[in-house]
């Protein structure tokens, strides 16, 4: 994948996909139980609205991208839709398998190793997209973005869910005290690996959440093609879906 002109690189220098796999990599045997202790029950929830904005017929295929150990690709999978799960921490997957072969979902979703950045797949494959707390892990998410929306057919649906920020003072002071003392308190009862991702995610996601806006954000997916952009912040704006549809040449052309 080419890189986007006026893209900006990590500013702090940081190969994220790099320290993606580290994190990944040591919090993998707890990572589902622990998104719903962190995220006190809400991440599941958060999850579930991300799937319903995905308006496929049954059978289509579907990509969920930072797939992780496939809590969204399994939802996918219980609607009957074919899922390509693409993850690039060896660790998530096989978390993964484990999980939705217990669950009676192997034959709808299928695990690939890869990353968002660079998709191995043509243009136009799949029927939609979804991804999970990508965009702070890669160098250049314009460019991403732009990536995943090639994959999509015209008029399918992508989907996104990330961390976010409140706006509104007492919501952020609730979510700042959540973060940075209860998240790593929490964290390292089970874990020194568990403490120091605790630990890292408030802060990064404020930094990103600062560097690029909710409406700069929205503007890489119209950029990459998709229309109708839209998005819904959840439990007080801690999290945010962006979801859209991929233009048509003939009637958006």
């Amino acid at each position: 994948m080419s890189r986007r002109p006026g893209a900006r690189p990590d500013a702090s220098g940081v190969d994220r996909a790099r320290l993606a796999r580290e994190i990944f990599a040591r919090i993998a045997p707890e990572y589902d139980r622990m998104g719903v202790v962190l995220s006190l029950g809400q991440d599941p929830r958060w999850r579930r609205f991300l799937v319903s904005r995905v308006h496929a017929i049954p059978g289509s295929w579907v990509l969920d991208a930072a797939s992780g150990t496939g809590l969204v690709a399994r939802e996918l999978a219980r609607r009957n839709l074919r899922v390509v799960a693409l993850e690039p921490s060896r660790a998530m997957i096989r978390r993964g398998v484990e999980a939705v072969r217990a669950a009676g979902l192997a034959d709808r979703v299928r695990f690939v190793a890869g990353r968002a950045e660079a998709l191995p797949f043509p243009d136009a494959t799949f029927d939609a997209v979804t991804f999970t707390y990508l965009l702070r892990y890669v160098q250049d998410p314009a460019a991403t973005v732009a990536e995943l929306a090639r994959v999509l057919r015209p008029g399918g649906v992508m989907a996104g869910l990330e961390f976010h920020v409140p706006d509104r003072a007492w919501a952020y002071a609730g979510w700042w005290a959540h973060t940075r003392l209860v998240m790593p308190v929490v964290g390292a009862l089970v874990s020194s690996a568990w403490f120091r991702t605790a630990r890292f995610l408030g802060p990064d996601v404020e930094r990103f959440v600062r560097r690029y806006p909710l409406p700069v954000q929205v503007r890489w997916w119209q950029e990459a093609g998709m229309r109708r952009v839209r998005t819904r912040r959840l439990a007080n704006g801690a999290a945010v879906v962006t979801w859209g549809i991929k233009a048509t040449p003939l009637l958006d052309g």
